[in-house]
């Protein structure tokens, strides 16, 4: 059995680390309240300019460049991470599959290049360090306060790349927020736009009932560039609030933990600390019985 100067150091060290996990866990659930308000806000407008500019659709006729379907050259994969750690499987999952998209890729044929745009440190650095051959972007500082402006410059730098060619095909590798326990790793294609029709697994009637005003190649040409950017807001939206929920679920459990272990500890301590007080009433009695005889 440990020594009691061993347990009360273990003691001390493990409720140190309680406190500041509670407090870490304090910290995520405000920031986590306001990401959640802020995803919350913006899925229905971002659903609902999503529809509208399905249902107007490539069935029509109507084309635009970002509908443009072409020999998958160039590869661009855009990989949203966090800037922070303690945040259990949140990071490592996305990095995970967008090694193995990097691998698959690489192996095609047809593909001469693949690019990365990483958002968040977690996934600049590992990237950096494991794909060095690769042209690696990195947007880190935009998560510490995601604003519809500054997402919306980059969104619209990855769409004129893809206009002018640079590029032929975007990908997006990000959680998608669902609860404060659970995050949903999304894999997606962001250009060319895939029409509604040809989504797997839509079944959703088309709604035609719309009068247009003006024409719907120009209504399309204005809102495909602002559903694509809000789209891509939405994104990191998504990923700040699954962030701090993973964060604040992982606090949580190593409070917990520390909770369990302290109690174990101090159990431990009272044995180790009884079994002194009892050793010494042994040698007392014994030493007593001695001076008698």
């Amino acid at each position: 059995m440990a020594n009691l100067k061993e347990v009360r150091t273990r003691i001390a060290s493990v409720s140190s680390t309680q406190q500041i996990t509670s407090a870490m866990k304090m910290v995520s659930a405000a920031k986590f309240r306001r990401a959640q308000n802020a995803i919350f806000g913006m899925r229905p407008y971002a659903a609902m300019m999503a529809e509208i500019v399905g249902d107007i659709g490539i069935e029509d006729g109507v084309q635009t460049p970002y509908h443009e379907v072409r020999k998958a050259e160039k590869v661009l994969l855009v990989v949203v991470t966090s800037n922070k750690g303690l945040c259990g499987a949140f990071n490592a999952n996305v990095i995970k599959e967008a090694t193995a998209r990097i691998k698959y890729y690489q192996a095609q044929k047809d593909v001469s290049e693949v690019m990365l745009f990483a958002m968040g440190k977690r996934a600049s650095e590992h990237l950096a360090r494991h794909f060095s051959d690769l042209s690696l972007e990195s947007h880190d500082e935009v998560l510490d306060n995601p604003s519809f402006e500054e997402i919306s410059v980059l969104a619209e730098d990855i769409m004129e790349r893809f206009r002018t060619k640079q590029i032929d095909k975007v990908e997006l590798i990000y959680n998608e927020f669902k609860n404060s326990i659970q995050q949903i790793l999304i894999t997606e294609q962001f250009l060319p736009i895939v029409p509604k029709s040809k989504k797997a697994g839509s079944e959703k009637k088309v709604n035609n009932d719309y009068i247009f005003e003006p024409s719907k190649e120009e209504i399309l040409y204005e809102m495909i560039p602002l559903n694509l950017r809000s789209h891509f807001y939405r994104m990191v939206l998504d990923s700040v609030a699954a962030e701090h929920g993973a964060r604040m679920t992982a606090m949580q459990k190593a409070t917990d933990n520390a909770t369990e272990l302290l109690k174990e500890l101090k159990l431990s301590y009272n044995k180790a600390r009884q079994a002194a007080i009892t050793n010494e009433i042994i040698e007392i009695v014994s030493g007593s019985e001695a001076l008698k005889k």
